[in-house]
């Protein structure tokens, strides 16, 4: 994970972007005529106790001279004002309705309204809404009890929005087997599909079919999410080698045919059709060829080689494609986290090269559902005691060492940030950002109650912070962490989930070297001893002793989790 600082202080006011759509279809989703009409809900700006929204409606059915919009909210928005709609609200339901001028919509038309209102605590957007009557965003809707198809031609705008997720029997009986444990073994965790190996199971575990079996178990009569982690890049993971992979740098003709390919094969199975399947894309590869390739200093030769070759971006790009032509599948593409990316130099970037992936190998921006931010990292969600907007002893929060010019403090704004600036260069409005929260709790002891003092800006930021690692930079089995959020679905504005993409108790790599056949290195950031790089400043790794090979389990730092959770187990 690497950044580079950059020396100009630009203009302090964050602008979020905070943005939920409840848009069900996009261009290019099967059976898209089936749907009577689409709503496109964006909440534009955001801020302590209000928001503005932009609602756009398009009718796919007969014309219309006169329309009236419903939806109610689960959380305690008002509707203050409104612009383009006569706008009414009781309790929890608004109704929208035309203005004389805008009452006409034709096949195929859309028009749009927007208006401001109030809220606190958490801003979700509204799972459904009627138009005159009929549900929008549904394949066939006739009406507010006419459920989806469960079988599925059409993506729902939220997959996590009313559904269980997986729970994953292998890791949740290490955790039970681990005192105290019980308390979150039944948390759903990612299943990491990180060799060719993974998809029949290695070692005598389960496979993708048995995951996907034990899922329809777990289903019964309402809906499931199973999350799966597409892993295996060529030259995988060029700036680390805790968890370089098996497939050498040129070796993109093997990844497609013998690791994606089987993959998208099995998730086509009709069997599995019931089912929401969530792709967590190739976590910490596509940044990497923006913050770790020449001239940066924090360049590596294996970075340089993987976006000379361009196998990052094709292997991605067939990913999404192969993978997103099932319509109960979705894919969320990895966005590094703030502490990496959330650099003036590196944000936009990063979303180019994104979608550069999202359009190759005959993939569309249609087949990312959305990004996920943080996977296996410890960036805390929420900094409480300070804003990026602060000053202290006459400077900046942004010129703390901590901060060190970020534009970002916490995951919670950067993923919304993020998200916002996708759909400015072309993703559509209805991704959403996943947030991985399985250890960015920074519980315990060490985590602080209030600000830090305002003598100068680094007692302030340090005084104050939640994240408690030495460096933002750190990644490797970080010591004093906690867990974090428990998963739950549509937490804040144009978050779908947190999530535990990660499973908690599985190391992130060894301490020192140990021999094996998975294709893992020894990294320096994982010994306790090491005194740092460029991409973490020079700082002490602050990793853990004794941990592991990666996605190995380590007890230590499993019960170090739970000593250290926020929200406390």
């Amino acid at each position: 994970m690497s950044r580079t600082r950059t020396a100009l202080l630009a203009a302090l006011a964050l602008v979020a972007g905070a943005s939920g759509t409840a848009l069900a279809v996009t261009p290019g989703d099967a059976g898209i005529a089936a749907v009577p009409c689409t709503v496109d809900y964006k909440v534009q700006n955001q801020w302590d106790t209000g928001f503005t929204a932009a609602v756009t409606i398009t009718n796919n059915t007969t014309a219309k001279s006169s329309w009236s919009l419903k939806w109610a909210y689960a959380g305690n928005q008002k509707v203050t004002s409104g612009w383009n709609a006569k706008i009414s609200q009781s309790g929890t339901a608004v109704t929208a309705a035309n203005e004389s001028y805008n009452g006409t919509l034709s096949t195929g038309g859309s028009v749009s309204f927007g208006f401001q209102g109030t809220y606190s605590g958490t801003n979700a957007v509204p799972a459904t809404f009627t138009l005159d009557g009929v549900t929008c965003n549904v394949d066939g809707g006739t009406g507010p009890t006419d459920p989806p198809d469960p079988g599925g031609g059409t993506k729902v705008d939220n997959p996590y929005s009313g559904a269980k997720v997986y729970v994953n029997p292998e890791w949740s009986a290490k955790a039970a087997a681990e005192p105290g444990g019980s308390r979150i073994s039944n948390q759903p965790t990612g299943v990491w599909l990180d060799r060719i190996a993974a998809i029949n199971g290695v070692n005598g575990g389960m496979g993708l079919r048995a995951h996907l079996d034990k899922a329809l178990e777990q289903k019964g009569s309402g809906e499931l999410v199973v999350q799966l982690v597409i892993y295996n890049l060529p030259g995988r993971d060029c700036a680390a080698l805790a968890s370089n992979g098996e497939l050498g740098a040129t070796e993109i003709d093997k990844y497609k045919t013998q690791y994606i390919d089987p993959i998208a094969a099995i998730l086509a199975d009709p069997k599995y059709a019931s089912l929401r399947i969530v792709n967590t894309i190739e976590i910490d590869s596509l940044p990497n060829l923006v913050t770790n390739v020449s001239p940066r200093a924090t360049a590596t030769a294996n970075c340089d080689t993987m976006k000379a070759n361009g196998n990052y971006i094709k292997g991605v790009g067939y990913a999404l494609n192969k993978l997103g032509d099932a319509p109960n599948v979705y894919n969320y593409v990895d966005a590094g986290h703030h502490g990496w990316i959330g650099w003036d130099d590196n944000f936009s970037a990063s979303v180019q090269t994104i979608k550069q992936a999202a359009t190759a190998e005959g993939a569309t921006v249609n087949d990312v559902q959305g990004f996920i931010t943080n996977t296996a990292n410890y960036s805390a969600l929420k900094e409480q005691y300070f804003t990026i907007n602060d000053s202290a002893g006459g400077k900046s929060v942004r010129e703390s060492k901590w901060v060190d010019w970020n534009r970002y403090t916490d995951e919670l704004s950067f993923a919304q940030a993020f998200r916002q600036e996708a759909v400015n260069q072309g993703f559509a409005s209805g991704v959403g950002m996943l947030i991985d929260t399985s250890r960015n709790g920074w519980g315990g002891t060490a985590r602080p109650t209030g600000p830090g003092a305002t003598t100068d800006v680094d007692t302030y930021v340090n005084g104050g912070r939640i994240d408690r690692r030495i460096h933002v930079g750190n990644w490797c089995n970080q010591s004093g962490a906690g867990l974090g959020e428990r998963p739950q679905a549509s937490p804040a504005a144009g978050i779908d989930a947190y999530v535990w993409i990660k499973p908690p108790g599985e190391s992130d790599g060894s301490s020192s070297a140990i021999a094996n056949d998975e294709g893992k290195g020894f990294d320096r950031m994982c010994d306790p001893t090491y005194t740092g790089n460029p991409r973490n400043n020079n700082n002490m790794s602050g990793a853990l002793p004794n941990a592991p090979l990666s996605g190995h389990w380590f007890s230590a730092q499993f019960q170090q989790l739970m000593q250290n959770a926020y929200p406390a187990l």
